[in-house]
C-alpha cells in the first residue's frame, strides 16, 4: 500500500516559504520576466495601477495584483510576449501632508509611521531613524516604494522592473506636460470660476487622491438651491433644498431651536442661516458682515413669506442639520416624510415644542404631485406603512424619503402652481430659472458623499469653495463623451455587469479640477503657478511604460524630452531625422522607441479594484480617446471586488489589516494567491477567513505531497497498464486541462484554479485510493497538470517542473496540449455513477443497525435501455397511445413490465431526455 508523508503543517508551510525564495531569486537573476519586442510573437501589455506610495499595501491590494499576476502568466504560457511592468505614484498633496504632520510632530502621525516602518525594520533605533527623514516627502516616497517593490516581488509578480518610474520623477513630467498641451490644444481643458472641493486648512482643491479614504467615500460637490423666505422686518431666512418645485406645497420653514444660527448683513439683504452655514458661504464667495448670533428657538413662531406668495410659519424641528447646507429648510408635509412626521408631532403636542396651537392647526399637507401607485399624500402613506411614530426614527424616514423622491421623480407630474401640468423629472430647471428671476433664489454648495464628515488627508474638514481662475478639463466640450462612449463601446468589461457604471460615469462627468498650487507633481505647462493633480496625471502613463527604459539608457533629460518627441513617438507625427538630431540621439534610437510603442500598444488588459472606475479608469478612457489613435485605445478592463476580514471591513482602527508584507511570513505567496483566486469571484466581495485559509493550506500541502509521491515513484508501472482507471484518470486530466483553459480565456480565475487544482487534486488521488499504481502515467499527468497550475502557484510549480528533470522555467512554459481523444465521457460518467453508488450506499450503511455481511446492488436488464432508446426517437408532445404502438415488439416479450416502462417514460420524458443526454 502506498502511503502519504505525514509533515507538520507548519513544518510545510516553512518548507515552501524556501522553495519561493529561491525561485524569486532564480528568477530575478536570470530575468525571467524582461520582456522586448519579437517578430515570433504578439505583444501582450498588462497593467495594473501603480500604487501609491504613502504608506504599506494590504491583502486588499494584494487579492488585486495577485489575481492580474495570475492573467499575466497565463498569457505569457499561452504564446503571448507579456510585458508587466510597474511604476510608482508619488503626485498629489497626501505624501506632503505627511511629512507635514511629521515636522510639526503629531503624535498620531508618527506613531502611525513607526508601526508601518517596523513591518520592515525590526530595530526601534533604525525605526526612529528612517521616520526622522520623513520631514521630506521624497524620503517618505522612496521608502514605500522600495518595500513595496520587494513586496510584490515576494508575492511572485512576474514584473518587468525595467520600466520602473515614479510620477515625481523628470521624465515623467516632461510626458504629463506633453499630454496637457495636447489636452488644450483639442479644447478640454478650460479656465474659469466654479464650485470644487476644497481644503481651507492648505487653502487649495482637493480630489479623491487627496481625501481620507476618497476612493471609497465618493465625495462630491452637491448643488442646493437657497429659497428666500421673507420676514416682515426685511431678513431672509435662507432655506435650502434639493427639490425646489416643491415649493408650491410649502406649509411652513424648520430650524432646529437648539442650534446657533447668525444673522449677515450682505449689503443688499440680511440673511439668516446656521452659524455652521456662515464658513461655507464666504468660501462659495458671499461678502457679507456678522451682525449678531442667537439661538434658532428665537425664529420659532415667526411668519415669512414664501416666494409663491404663501405666508407661513417657522417652526421647530430636531431633524434639522445645522451642518448641511443653510441648516433651515421649509416643510413639504404632502411630499416629505420628515416633514410629515414633524408636522404630526408639532400638532399633537404644541407646548412641548413652544408653539401655540393656534399657529399649528390650521396647518395640512397640501397636494401638489400626482405619482402613480400614491393618494393625495404620499408622504403619509409611506410613513404609516413602517409605523413611523417620531422624527426620531431616523432610518425609517430616510428610507420612506428614498422611496417617495424615486417614485415622484420617475412618475410624477406637478399639478399646482406655473408649472402644473410638467413631468418632475423635466421641471426642477425651469423651477430654478423662476426663482432665480423673482430674486428669491441662490445656489449653495454642500460637500456628499457616503461617509460624513469627508476631510483632506491634512486632518481638516473638505468643504466646498468657489474659485476663479481655476483649471479644468470639461468632459462635456464638444466630441469628447461621444469619443469615450465609442472606446468604452469598443472594449471589454470584464464581469460586464460594471459596464453600466463606466456608461453612467461618463455621462455624468462634467468639468473637474485638474491642477493645483501646492503638492508633488508636473507643473501646466502653460500656467506653471499649478501642478496637476493626482487623478489627471495618471491617465495615458501606460505608454510612457513602452519607453522610459530607453529614455535612461540614452540618458535623455526633461529638457531634451520636448512636445515633438512624444508627438513622433506615440502619434507618428513629425520629421524623425530633424527631432533626432535636434535631441542630439541616433535615428535609429528614436525610431526603435515608435516600433517600440507600436509593439506593445495598446494596452491589452488593466487589471484593478471597482473603486477605480468612477475616476482613474473612466479618465482614462478620455484621455486616450482625446489623444491617440483608436487603435491604441485600451482594449479590456478586467475588476475585482475588495476583500474584507471575517464578515467586517478592514481598518486601521478596528487592527483587523493584514499588511501584504506579513503574508509571505504568516502564510506564504502561494497559498495567498491560491486562497485569494479560489474563494470569491471577480464580482464578489473577498470575505478573508482564517478557517478557509487553513483548508486551502491543508490542500497545497496535499498537492505537494502528491506531487513529491509521483516523482520518488515513478519507475513503477508503465504505459502497457491501460486498464479502466487508467483510461479515466488520463480522461479526467485531459478534460481539466481543455476546461480551465477556457475559464481562464474566459476570465472565470475562480472557476479555473477549482477545477484545475481542487477536482483535479481529488482525481489524482481518488486514482491512488481505487488502486491505481501507474506512476509513470502519473508522472507524465503531472508535466501537464503543473502547467495549468503555474499561473496560480507559480514557486511550488517551479519546483516540481525542476523534479521532474526540465531546466527551464515553468514560468515561460507553453500551456500543455489537450489530447482531444484521450477524453473519455463515457468512462468519466461510469467513474461518476460507481461514485454515487458508493456514496449512496455508505448513506444507507449509516442509518442502518448492526453491521450487513452483503451489499447487493440491482441494475437494469438490458432490453430496457433498449426500450428507452427505441422511445427517444420519438418527437414531443409524446401520448402514451403513440409510444405504445411504436414499441410493440417490447409489450409482446415483456407485457407489463414493458408497458409500465412507457407510461413512466411519458410522464418522465423531460427528465428521460435530459438523462439520456448525460449518459
Amino acid at each position: 500500500m502506498i502511503c502519504f508523508a505525514k509533515r507538520g503543517f507548519e513544518e510545510f508551510a516553512e518548507k515552501i516559504r524556501e522553495i519561493e525564495k529561491k525561485w524569486q531569486k532564480e528568477r530575478k537573476e536570470k530575468r525571467v520576466f524582461e520582456a522586448d519586442p519579437r517578430s515570433d510573437k504578439p505583444g501582450f501589455l498588462f497593467t495594473i495601477p501603480y500604487p501609491y506610495t504613502s504608506g504599506p499595501l494590504h491583502i486588499g491590494h494584494g487579492r488585486t495584483y495577485a489575481v492580474g499576476d495570475v492573467f499575466a502568466r497565463y498569457f505569457r504560457m499561452k504564446g503571448y510576449n507579456v510585458l508587466f511592468p510597474m511604476a510608482f505614484h508619488i503626485t498629489g498633496t497626501p505624501i506632503e501632508a505627511i511629512s507635514a504632520r511629521i515636522r510639526r510632530k503629531d503624535p498620531k502621525t508618527l506613531q502611525l509611521y513607526k508601526s508601518y516602518v517596523s513591518l520592515y525594520i525590526k530595530d526601534p533605533k533604525e525605526v526612529e531613524e528612517v521616520v526622522s527623514t520623513f520631514v521630506e516627502p521624497m524620503a517618505v516616497a522612496k521608502f514605500f516604494s522600495g518595500v513595496i517593490s520587494s513586496d510584490f516581488d515576494a508575492l511572485g509578480c512576474s514584473i518587468d522592473w525595467r520600466h520602473k518610474f515614479t510620477t515625481g520623477d523628470p521624465e515623467y513630467n516632461a510626458f504629463v506636460s506633453w499630454q496637457f498641451l495636447k489636452l488644450r490644444e483639442k479644447g478640454y481643458i478650460t479656465q474659469g470660476t466654479y464650485p470644487l472641493l476644497f481644503c481651507p486648512e492648505e487653502g487649495q482643491a482637493v480630489g479623491e487622491d487627496d481625501i481620507m479614504g476618497g476612493d471609497e467615500i465618493a465625495a462630491e460637490v452637491q448643488e442646493f438651491v437657497g429659497v428666500k423666505f421673507r420676514t416682515s422686518d426685511g431678513r431672509v431666512l435662507l432655506a435650502s433644498t434639493l427639490r425646489p418645485e416643491t415649493i408650491f406645497g410649502v406649509t411652513n420653514v424648520w430650524v432646529h431651536p437648539e442650534e446657533n444660527y447668525v444673522e449677515l448683513d450682505l449689503t443688499q439683504e440680511r440673511w439668516v442661516v446656521s452659524e455652521k452655514a456662515m464658513d461655507k458661504l464666504k468660501l462659495q464667495g458671499w461678502e457679507f458682515k456678522l451682525l449678531r448670533k442667537f439661538k434658532g428657538r428665537e425664529l420659532v413662531g415667526l411668519r415669512v413669506r414664501a416666494p409663491n406668495g404663501a405666508e407661513v410659519p417657522v417652526l421647530p424641528a430636531s431633524f434639522v442639520d445645522v451642518n448641511n447646507a443653510t441648516g433651515i429648510v421649509y416643510s413639504v408635509p404632502a411630499h416629505a416624510p420628515f416633514d410629515y412626521i414633524a408636522l404630526v408631532d408639532v400638532k399633537r403636542d404644541p407646548e412641548k415644542f413652544g408653539v401655540t396651537k393656534e399657529l399649528v392647526d390650521p396647518i395640512e399637507p397640501i397636494h401638489i404631485i400626482d405619482v402613480p401607485g400614491y393618494g393625495e399624500f404620499p408622504a403619509k402613506e409611506a410613513v404609516e406603512r413602517r409605523g413611523i411614530k417620531s422624527q426620531d426614527d431616523f432610518h425609517g424616514l430616510d428610507e420612506a424619503t428614498k422611496e417617495i423622491y424615486k417614485a415622484e421623480f420617475y412618475g410624477g407630474v406637478l399639478v399646482a402652481g406655473p408649472f402644473a401640468g410638467t413631468k418632475i423629472a423635466e421641471v426642477k430647471d425651469r423651477v430654478v430659472s423662476w426663482l432665480r428671476e423673482k430674486g428669491d433664489a441662490v445656489p449653495v454648495y454642500e460637500v456628499t458623499a457616503k461617509a460624513l464628515p469627508v476631510r483632506c488627508r491634512c486632518g481638516a474638514n473638505v468643504m466646498v469653495a468657489v474659485l476663479p481662475d481655476q483649471w479644468f478639463l470639461d468632459f462635456n466640450a464638444p466630441g469628447w463623451k461621444e469619443k469615450a462612449r465609442r472606446a468604452l463601446n469598443n472594449m471589454e468589461i470584464i464581469p460586464e455587469v460594471y459596464r453600466r457604471l463606466f456608461e453612467d460615469t461618463i455621462e455624468w462627468l462634467d468639468k473637474r479640477p485638474c491642477a493645483r498650487k501646492r503638492g508633488i507633481g508636473t507643473r501646466l505647462p502653460f500656467d506653471p503657478e499649478w501642478i496637476i493633480e493626482s487623478l489627471s496625471d495618471s491617465t495615458i502613463y501606460m505608454a510612457f511604460y513602452t519607453v522610459i527604459h530607453h529614455i535612461r539608457r540614452l540618458k535623455l533629460s526633461k529638457e531634451d524630452l520636448k512636445p515633438e518627441f512624444w508627438d513622433y513617438v506615440f502619434l507618428g507625427k513629425g520629421d524623425p531625422e530633424k527631432i533626432s538630431k535636434e535631441m542630439g540621439i541616433s535615428i535609429e534610437d528614436l525610431r526603435r522607441m515608435r516600433e517600440e510603442f507600436l509593439y506593445w500598444y495598446p494596452v491589452d488588459q488593466r487589471h484593478t479594484m471597482i473603486a477605480h472606475i468612477t475616476n482613474h479608469l473612466t479618465f482614462s478612457i478620455f484621455h486616450h480617446a482625446a489623444i491617440f489613435e483608436e487603435k491604441h485605445w485600451p482594449k479590456r478592463f478586467t475588476l475585482n471586488e475588495p476583500v474584507i476580514r471575517e464578515g467586517a471591513k478592514m481598518s486601521k482602527s478596528k487592527g483587523n489589516v493584514i499588511p501584504l508584507v506579513d503574508v509571505p511570513k504568516r502564510y506564504s505567496a502561494d497559498w495567498f494567491r491560491l486562497y485569494v483566486v479560489s474563494a470569491a469571484d471577480l464580482s464578489t466581495v473577498l470575505d478573508w477567513r482564517e478557517t478557509g485559509v487553513r483548508t486551502v493550506g491543508n490542500s497545497l500541502r496535499r498537492f505537494y505531497e502528491l506531487a513529491e509521491q509521483i516523482i520518488s515513484n515513478s519507475e513503477s508501472g508503465s504505459h502497457a497498464e491501460n486498464g479502466l482507471l487508467e483510461k479515466w484518470i488520463v480522461s479526467r486530466m485531459n478534460s481539466a486541462i481543455k476546461e480551465v483553459d477556457k475559464m481562464f480565456s474566459s476570465f472565470k480565475p475562480r472557476d479555473a484554479s477549482i477545477r484545475g487544482f481542487f477536482i483535479a487534486l481529488r482525481d489524482m488521488e481518488t486514482y491512488i485510493r481505487y488502486g491505481g499504481r501507474n506512476f509513470k502515467l502519473l508522472r507524465d499527468l503531472l508535466d501537464k497538470w503543473i502547467r495549468i497550475l503555474a499561473p496560480v502557484i507559480p514557486h511550488l510549480a517551479e519546483e516540481i517542473w525542476h523534479k521532474l528533470g526540465h531546466d527551464d522555467f515553468i514560468s515561460l512554459a507553453p500551456w500543455p496540449e489537450v489530447d482531444e481523444e484521450a477524453i473519455d465521457l463515457g468512462v468519466e460518467t461510469a467513474y461518476h455513477v460507481v461514485e454515487s453508488t458508493i456514496e449512496d450506499a455508505n448513506s444507507v450503511l449509516k442509518v442502518l443497525k448492526g453491521k450487513p455481511k452483503t451489499l447487493k446492488i440491482i441494475v437494469a436488464p438490458d432490453w430496457k435501455y433498449q426500450e428507452i432508446e427505441v422511445l427517444k426517437q420519438l418527437k414531443p408532445p409524446i401520448e402514451v397511445k403513440k409510444a405504445m404502438s411504436f414499441v410493440r415488439d417490447f409489450l409482446k416479450e415483456r407485457g407489463k413490465e414493458a408497458q409500465d416502462l412507457v407510461v413512466e417514460f411519458v410522464k418522465e420524458q423531460g427528465v428521460w431526455k435530459n438523462a439520456g443526454r448525460e449518459m
